[in-house]
């Protein structure tokens, strides 16, 4: 899989307004009603991370979960990050 460009990055990302795109990755963060709910949607998103093979970098701090994309042997942003953010979008989108 190829790195993006930074133009095909941005304009991709007006399918998800969550996110934003610095250094060399897509970041986003999701707010939940508590710790429960919020381990509760990692949970799902790593079922997803493994059916994808592709697993982000990300924090939890009590009922907040922030999550960077990067294609680490593409050196960047590919196809496979926006792959995995549309289907985080889906699991958390459930959850609210």
């Amino acid at each position: 899989m190829s790195k993006l460009r930074d133009q095909d990055i941005e304009k991709k990302l007006l399918r998800f307004p969550g996110w934003e795109y610095y250094e060399n990755a897509i970041h986003s963060e999701f707010e939940f009603e508590n710790f429960k709910d919020c381990f509760s949607a990692m949970s799902r998103i790593a079922f997803e991370c493994e059916a994808l093979n592709h697993h982000p970098e990300w924090t939890n701090i009590y009922n907040v979960l922030t999550i960077s994309l990067s294609t680490h042997d593409a050196g960047g942003v590919t196809d496979k990050d926006f792959k995995l953010a549309e289907a985080i979008e889906l699991i958390v989108e459930v959850q609210e």
